[in-house]
């Protein structure tokens, strides 16, 4: 057989024949004394069976792996693999269309459309005019789409925080700043109380390292006026000695 003869006998294009060559996948067969490559049976049979095994998801590597010798891996181990990364695809599409169905059921908003976890957040928070707030929604639906390590738990723990009506205080103190200097001595102050505001069940779920004023923090703080910005610095760090304290490092 001619490589159009075999390609065509097992149901791939010519193409895929010469890359399967190319790369070593299939051995190259005996030519004729014109140059044209004589396919065999045999040949046939091996290209049926990297077809199949492409055809069931495995990768050209990994099908190289189940035609090797005996110092190849079992067909049944990439098997297994090939349905173990099948069923986590599965698991992560299931998510995905929950997250969905949750926001098909709910009225968007101009923050959205966000995660059902944090669109529940900020539900259960005051309506409030303050600016300072507005820009925390804001950080937060970033933080949602961005990923960030941020989820279902974290948004949880700061419920609390949320619902306590003395927030709301703390946010008029922080808009009162937005045209003052680093310098102005209300700064201190304010930052202390926002940091003894902040749960303990928050800080257990952030990351080692966090809250930190670089990476994502740096892009937050490149937000503020200056006086607003030295008073979210302050409580980063202050947190981010905390977060250090629960989990018994000093460093």
């Amino acid at each position: 057989m001619r490589i159009g003869e075999i390609a065509a006998l097992v149901g791939v294009t010519s193409r895929a024949v010469r890359h399967y060559h190319h790369i070593g996948l299939l051995p190259e067969p005996a030519r004729r004394a014109n140059g044209y490559r004589a396919y065999t049976v045999r040949d046939a049979v091996l290209l049926a069976r990297i077809r199949r095994l492409s055809e069931i998801g495995l990768s050209l590597d990994e099908v190289r792996d189940v035609l090797a010798d005996d110092a190849g891996r079992e067909l049944v181990e990439v098997l297994g693999e090939l349905d173990a990364d099948l069923a986590r695809q599965e698991r992560e599409i299931r998510e995905r269309r929950e997250v969905l169905a949750a926001l098909l059921e709910a009225p968007l908003t101009s923050d959205g459309p966000l995660s059902p976890a944090l669109a529940a957040l900020l539900e259960s928070a005051p309506a409030t005019g303050s600016p300072a707030a507005a820009k925390d929604r804001e950080h937060l639906a970033l933080l949602d789409t961005a990923g960030g390590g941020a989820g279902a738990e974290l948004y949880a723990a700061l419920r609390p925080l949320a619902e306590d009506p003395g927030v709301g205080a703390l946010y008029e103190r922080l808009d009162e700043l937005a045209g003052a200097g680093v310098d102005d001595p209300r700064i201190a102050p304010l930052a202390a109380d926002l940091v003894a505001a902040v749960p303990d069940e928050v800080l257990a779920m952030m990351p080692d390292g966090e809250p930190s004023p670089t990476g994502f923090g740096r892009v937050l703080l490149e937000d503020y006026p200056p006086a607003q910005r030295e008073v979210v610095r302050r409580v980063m760090e202050a947190l981010a000695v905390r977060v250090r304290a629960t989990r018994g490092r000093t460093v």
